[in-house]
C-alpha cells in the first residue's frame, strides 16, 4: 500500500497557533511580572504604598534600606507622615492651607492633599530613619483609583537627595567663595589704582613743570623730560585698561548713556590722535559729517573706544601709510564708525583671535608696547552701549576695524548757557583780585606739586593742611574762595570732611573739588554724588586742573556776588 504524505490539518495549525500565542502571553506574563518583583525590590527607590486612609500597607527594599525599619514594623502600623520631620510637615499644612483658602491638617492630609486631586506632586521633605538618622528625600505622590475612579490608597515613590543637597550647598558656596573674591579683587584693584597713581602723579606733574618751566630745559634736558612724560602717561593708561577689564567683567562699570554728537567726538579724537601720526609719519583722514549724526551712548567711552582703534591703525601700520576714519549709516536705527589702515592686514586665524584678553597675535616680541587688552575693553563697552564691533581684513590689503551704535534724536536746547560761560558773561573783564585756594592733602610731594603750580599764578593764595581736621579749621578761619580736597585723608575722609563743610552755614557756600587717586568710575561717581564741585584725578594733567580751579574760581566769584546782591536788598 503506498505511503501517504504527512500533510498538516486545519486543525493542526490551530492548535498550534494557539499554542504559540499562550506560550507569549506566559512570557509577557513572566516579564511583567519580573519587571514588578525588579521595582519592588530595587534598593535605589523608597516605594511605600498606602490604603485610602494614609496606612502603609507595602514596604519595599529600598525603603527598608534607606530608612532602617524591616516592613514588618510599619505596614499597618504608621502613616508616610510619621517617618518625615513633624516641622516640615506643619510648614507644608500651613503653606497648602494659604494656597487653597481652607485648613490642612499637618500629617497625612498635608502630604496626600494635591494628589487626591489629581494634582501632580513633588515635593522635598528630610526622612527620619528608625535610627534617628535623617536625609533630604525627593518624593513624589499618586492617589491609586479602582475602576470606578474610588482612591484604594496612595503611593509614594522617594529618593536619597543628599547627593543632590550637597552639591547645592557646594554650588553656594563656591559661587559665594567667588563674590567675595570679585569683591576682594575689585577693591585690591581699587586701593592698588590708588597705590600706583600717588607716585605716578608726582612723576608725571614735577615733569610737566620741568617741561613748561622758565628758563626753557636745555634740549638734552627737553628730550629727557619727554621720555619721563612718554613712560608715564604710557603707564597711566596701562593702569586704566586693567582697572577697565577688571570692571567689565566684575559688572560694576557705569555708564552715561547720552545723546553724544559724533562730530563734535570725532574732532576731539582728530586733536588728540594727530601727534602719535605724525610722529610715524601716518596721514589720518576725518570724514566730512555732512548730517549730524547722534547716537545714544557714554561720550567718554565712545572716545576711548575710537582713540584705541586709531592708535592700533597708527602702531601696525606700514611707514608713511594711511588711516581713514568713516562714518554712515549702515542700517536702519543704527550709524557704523570705521577705522581702515594701510598695514599688513590679518590672516583668518589672527581674526579668530582677535578680542580675547592679553591675546597680542605675537606682537609681544615686537618693539610696539601693548598689553593685548585695549581691543577686548573696546568690545565689552560697545557692546555695554548695545551696539556691535568687527573686523574686515585680508593679509596684504590692511585692515578695517569698526563698530556700531544706536542713532537717536538731536537733543533740544534748554536755552541755558553752560555754568562757566554763563559766569563770563556776567563776571565781564573786570580786574582780577587776590584769590585764596585751600588744599588738604595728607601726601608731602602732592602738596609740594600743588604749590609749584600755584607758585606761577600770583592772583592766588594757597594754604595748605595735612588732615581734614585742620583743613576744617583753616576752611572756617579763612574762608577760601576754593577747597581742593583729597579723599583718603588720615581719620576724618575727604568725603566725610565735606559732609561737615555742607553742614556748616559759615562754609557751605565754598565750592570743594575732589583731588584724588580714586580713580575708579564708580569712587567719581561717589565723589560727585557727595557733593563735589568738580572731580580731579591723579596723576594731574596740569592745563585740565587750572582750568578746572578757574572754573571753580569764576563760580565762587559768581556766586559772592549774587550773595552781595541779596544782601543789599
Amino acid at each position: 500500500m503506498p505511503e501517504t504524505e504527512n500533510i498538516p490539518t486545519v486543525g493542526d495549525e490551530g492548535s498550534k497557533r494557539a499554542g504559540t500565542t499562550e506560550a507569549r502571553r506566559h512570557e509577557a506574563l513572566l516579564k511583567t511580572g519580573a519587571l514588578q518583583n525588579a521595582i519592588l525590590t530595587s534598593a535605589d527607590f523608597s516605594i511605600i504604598a498606602t490604603d485610602e486612609k494614609g496606612i502603609i500597607q507595602l514596604f519595599n527594599v529600598g525603603a527598608e534600606r534607606m530608612l532602617g525599619y524591616r516592613a514588618a514594623e510599619v505596614v499597618n502600623r504608621i502613616r508616610p507622615s510619621d517617618i518625615h520631620d513633624p516641622g516640615e510637615v506643619l510648614a507644608r499644612a500651613q503653606a497648602l492651607s494659604l494656597e487653597v483658602g481652607t485648613t490642612i491638617k499637618p500629617g497625612f492630609e498635608a502630604l496626600a492633599y494635591k494628589a487626591s486631586r489629581g494634582i501632580e506632586d513633588v515635593y522635598e521633605l528630610t526622612y527620619i530613619c528608625k535610627d534617628g538618622g535623617r536625609f533630604p528625600a525627593l518624593a513624589s505622590v499618586t492617589a491609586l483609583r479602582d475602576d470606578y475612579d474610588d482612591i484604594i490608597g496612595y503611593l509614594f515613590i522617594g529618593t536619597d537627595n543628599s547627593a543632590r543637597k550637597r552639591a547645592e550647598v557646594e554650588l553656594n558656596e563656591a559661587v559665594s567663595i567667588a563674590k567675595k573674591a570679585n569683591l576682594a579683587k575689585s577693591d585690591f584693584l581699587s586701593r592698588m589704582s590708588h597705590e600706583l597713581r600717588t607716585p605716578l602723579g608726582a612723576i608725571l606733574g614735577f615733569a610737566q613743570l620741568i617741561e613748561s618751566s622758565a628758563p626753557q630745559p636745555t634740549p638734552s634736558q627737553k628730550r629727557s623730560v619727554d621720555q619721563i612724560l612718554k613712560a608715564g602717561w604710557y603707564l597711566l593708561d596701562l593702569i586704566n585698561e586693567v582697572l577697565d577689564l577688571a570692571l567689565i567683567e566684575s559688572g560694576k562699570l557705569s555708564l552715561s548713556p547720552e545723546p553724544v554728537w559724533l562730530a563734535d567726538v570725532m574732532r576731539e579724537c582728530q586733536t588728540m590722535i594727530e601727534p602719535q601720526a605724525q610722529g610715524r609719519g601716518i596721514r589720518v583722514k576725518f570724514p566730512r559729517l555732512e548730517t549730524s549724526h547722534f547716537v545714544k551712548a557714554d561720550r567718554t567711552r565712545v572716545k576711548q573706544v575710537l582713540i584705541n582703534l586709531l592708535s592700533n591703525a597708527i602702531k601696525y601700520n606700514t611707514p608713511g601709510g594711511t588711516v581713514v576714519v568713516s562714518c554712515v549709516v549702515s542700517t536702519p536705527g543704527r550709524v557704523r564708525i570705521g577705522v581702515e589702515d594701510s598695514g599688513e592686514g590679518l590672516s583668518p586665524e589672527d581674526i579668530a583671535q582677535l578680542f580675547q584678553p592679553f591675546n597680542r597675535l605675537g606682537r609681544a616680541a615686537t618693539l610696539e608696547e601693548g598689553t593685548g587688552i585695549g581691543l577686548v575693553v573696546c568690545k565689552r563697552l560697545v557692546e555695554l552701549m548695545g551696539g556691535l564691533i568687527g573686523v574686515e581684513s585680508a593679509v596684504g590689503r590692511g585692515s578695517v576695524f569698526w563698530f556700531e551704535l544706536n542713532l537717536t534724536t538731536k537733543p533740544q536746547p534748554s536755552g541755558m548757557a553752560s555754568t562757566a560761560a554763563a559766569i563770563a558773561l556776567e563776571q565781564g573783564a573786570g580786574p582780577t583780585r587776590l584769590r585764596t585756594l585751600l588744599y588738604v592733602e595728607d601726601n608731602p610731594a602732592n602738596r609740594m606739586l600743588v604749590e609749584e603750580i600755584i607758585a606761577r599764578r600770583p592772583d592766588i593764595r594757597l594754604l595748605t593742611a595735612e588732615d581734614a581736621s585742620r583743613g576744617i579749621e583753616i576752611a572756617r578761619a579763612t574762608l577760601p574762595d576754593v577747597i581742593l580736597m583729597d579723599i583718603n585723608l588720615p581719620g576724618i575722609s575727604g568725603i566725610q570732611a565735606l559732609g561737615i563743610l555742607a553742614e556748616d552755614p559759615a562754609t557751605a557756600h565754598i565750592p570743594v573739588v575732589a583731588l584724588s587717586a580714586n580713580a575708579v568710575p564708580r569712587d567719581i561717581e561717589r565723589g560727585l554724588k557727595a557733593g563735589f564741585f568738580r572731580y580731579l584725578t591723579k596723576p594731574i594733567k596740569v592745563d585740565e586742573f587750572m582750568h578746572t580751579l578757574e572754573v571753580a574760581m569764576e563760580f565762587a566769584d559768581l556766586r559772592s556776588a549774587r550773595m552781595g546782591e541779596v544782601e543789599a536788598t
